[in-house]
């Protein structure tokens, strides 16, 4: 579960199926590392209960605050591998509008720009009737993914909420993060598990340098 130990941080591989924090019985994340390392720890930033992949913990209250500035002035880069059927209205590019709360705790992509999420992202075809996405997130809102996704006709497999083909789990993954930590650029990556879509090596060589591709630099 830990995946990088560092003076200020964990970064923690977190499995699909597992929350942030204490659902019902089940207790969640933070407090299992919690109990294992000894520590109490600051969550920065979450993932949904059913996404998989890279999880910061600051060990401190001052590397926590650091962290949230980091993330509030978009100085973090994340990016998300995920599976989808289908044919996408586009193939790569930036998916981009105001997020609204729809039923049930859903939400969906209005057309209006106020205060738009923002992500980029390419896709390739994998030869299995299904497409695999990198994906670069510019904004971190609720769902963000998933709804950006399901907006150009293509939800994630395994995604029921947003109707999603079955799948054995949500085919989502926090695939690398790379900032600079007291002036050292730092970047991890973790790759899917066994219990992701299965990739063959040529789609698996594709995400080991997300940060490579040619990602535009305009900003939200």
């Amino acid at each position: 579960m830990i995946y990088i130990t560092h003076p200020d941080f964990y970064l923690i591989a977190k499995p699909s199926g597992t929350n942030m924090h204490q659902e019902g019985e089940a207790i969640g994340l933070v407090t299992q590392v919690e109990a294992l390392v000894g520590e109490k720890l600051f969550p920065v930033h979450r993932l949904d209960k059913d996404t998989s992949g890279l999880v910061i913990l600051a060990r401190h209250a001052e590397a926590a605050a650091i962290f949230g500035r980091l993330f509030e002035q978009r100085e973090i880069d994340k990016f998300y591998v995920a599976v989808a059927g289908n044919k996408p209205a586009k193939k790569q590019g930036a998916i981009q509008g105001d997020m609204e709360k729809a039923r049930g705790g859903s939400w969906r992509l209005t057309k209006s720009q106020q205060a738009p999420a923002k992500t980029w992202f390419f896709s390739f075809g994998t030869g299995q009737g299904t497409r695999l996405y990198v994906l670069k997130p510019l904004t971190g809102r609720t769902h963000q993914i998933r709804v950006a996704l399901k907006s150009i006709g293509v939800p994630i497999l395994g995604d029921s909420r947003y109707k999603g083909k079955p799948a054995q789990r949500l085919m989502l993954h926090a695939l690398a993060l790379g900032f600079t930590w007291r002036g050292e650029k730092l970047s991890y990556l973790l790759l899917p598990d066994s219990d992701f879509y299965p990739l063959n090596d040529e789609l698996t060589a594709k995400l080991n340098q997300p940060w490579d591709l040619p990602w535009p630099q305009a900003s939200v």
